[in-house]
């Protein structure tokens, strides 16, 4: 009897639609308000989107190299896997787990049930714990309702991608139509009563005439772009399940990414005309205010803040569902070879790796408790850095080893842009260690877990054999 295989059933579109649907999340509503804290500056903010975007590109055509010549569902996993060892493709496998796909999903959801509470008054739960804390650090019971909120919301999308693939990346086109329709609206609404200049908003004056702009501050706030266009490589996780992969996925990848591009310049422009650097470090200290909310409510007033709640909710839906469906991939890859918990190794009737759904699921929803939205997103950051770089020395390293290999895609800018984007992912964990000491320390730990768990499961697997 044959082994069930995933279903060939993603297009272009669809690859587009997930590649977009990964990446357009949270970040486009609320990250300007930590990069004004960090940089007094709506023209050095406005640089630091360009940057991003460039540098996600640069690494976006890097990767697109090697899943053109790779193409296999697991994405990074299994591409590490054939570059570099089993040992460093089950460690990237496992800090998916720990903490970059599932922590990803878990800061999603959370914002989701922000944006759910300042639609709906959610009744208190648990609050006599709200001060218990695991060693200073964790607050698993704050905002207890708004945590329960995005649990539920993350069990609810767990459960809807068991039904097939085609299923959950259906939901992602319509998700993602109404938010193309709600941000243009407020592009071409908030533009228009602009009381700034385009020259104004460019500017690159910062508030504070005692603060420089350092690189360090450069690569703080980047950490906030990062998170807005984070989720691009996503696509790889499911290129089992792509009509001719090698194609299709670079070609989504490029397409998508210039796409978000375009969009965040748009909206940041918008945002940045409507409200001044000191109402945004003000909506920064505030903690629980989004500045997309407040800078629609600016023209608009409540009925626009009520208009943009609604479509917070929609984007991270649309977002946190994409997320879902591709992050369960790699560890159903790692499963089959005896290196994650046997069960995720199974496919349920619709050829969906339900078990490796469920794992991811539960996981999301204890990192929901253990923090808030900044700690989460800049602690994804500095570990998925580490793996972008590797990614991006892989095609080097397989232009090397495999010089006469068919590539449908070969990265454009070669050998600058690789080593450019290399060079860009070592100074940004550098530098995330020193300005962000927590996030970088659990995030490390938690990958660092990986190394007993690989030969663990190595074990068990020798023992099997």
């Amino acid at each position: 009897m044959s082994t069930p295989q995933l279903n060939r059933a993603l297009g272009l579109r669809l690859v587009v639609v997930v590649v977009i649907g990964n990446i357009l999340g949270s970040g486009v509503y609320k990250k300007v308000a930590p990069m004004a804290a960090e940089l007094h500056s709506s023209g050095w903010i406005l640089l630091c989107w360009v940057l991003g975007g460039i540098i996600t590109l640069f690494g976006a055509l890097s990767n697109a190299e090697v899943a053109g010549l790779l193409a296999d569902t697991g994405g990074e996993y299994a591409y590490f896997r054939r570059i570099y060892n089993r040992f460093f493709a089950f460690i990237f496998g496992w800090s998916l787990f720990t903490v970059i796909q599932t922590a990803t999903i878990a800061s999603l959801a959370y914002v989701f049930a922000q944006s759910f509470a300042s639609i709906v008054s959610l009744p208190p739960v648990l609050t006599s714990l709200a001060d218990f804390s695991l060693a200073g650090v964790f607050y698993p019971f704050a905002d207890f309702n708004v945590k329960l909120t995005a649990i539920l919301l993350i069990v609810l999308l767990t459960w809807l991608n068991t039904r097939g693939i085609k299923t959950g990346a259906g939901v992602s086109t319509a998700i993602l139509a109404l938010v193309f329709m709600g941000i243009f609206v407020i592009v071409a609404f908030g533009l228009a009563h602009s009381p700034k200049s385009l020259g104004t908003v460019l500017s690159t004056q910062t508030t504070d005439q005692a603060h420089t702009v350092t690189l360090s501050n450069i690569f703080t706030s980047m950490l906030s772009a990062f998170w807005a266009y984070q989720g691009w490589a996503s696509i790889g996780y499911i290129g089992g399940e792509v009509k001719d992969a090698k194609r299709t996925i670079p070609r989504g990848i490029a397409i998508g990414v210039f796409i978000i591009i375009a969009l965040y310049l748009l909206v940041n422009t918008t945002y940045l005309s409507l409200l001044s650097i000191p109402e945004l470090e003000q909506i920064y200290k505030a903690g629980n205010r989004i500045t997309a909310i407040e800078a629609v409510r600016s023209f608009w007033g409540e009925n626009g803040a009520l208009f943009i709640s609604v479509l917070i909710l929609i984007t991270t839906l649309g977002c946190t569902n994409a997320s879902i469906l591709s992050g369960c991939r790699p560890y159903f890859a790692m499963a089959r070879e005896g290196l994650f918990f046997s069960k995720a190794a199974e496919l349920n009737q619709a050829r969906v790796p339900a078990n490796s759904l469920l794992f991811q699921g539960v996981w999301s929803c204890l990192l929901v408790l253990s923090g808030t939205f900044d700690q989460l997103t800049d602690m994804i950051i500095f570990a998925v850095f580490i793996y972008y770089g590797a990614t991006t020395l892989g095609v080097f390293i397989l232009r090397k080893r495999m010089p006469d290999a068919p590539r449908p895609y070969k990265v454009w800018g070669y050998p600058v842009v690789p080593a450019l984007m290399i060079l860009f992912c070592a100074g940004l964990v550098v530098n995330t260690t020193f300005a962000r000491p927590r996030e970088a320390a659990i995030g490390l730990v938690l990958m660092l877990t990986g190394v007993p768990m690989y030969f663990w499961f190595s074990r068990k697997e020798r023992a099997v054999l």
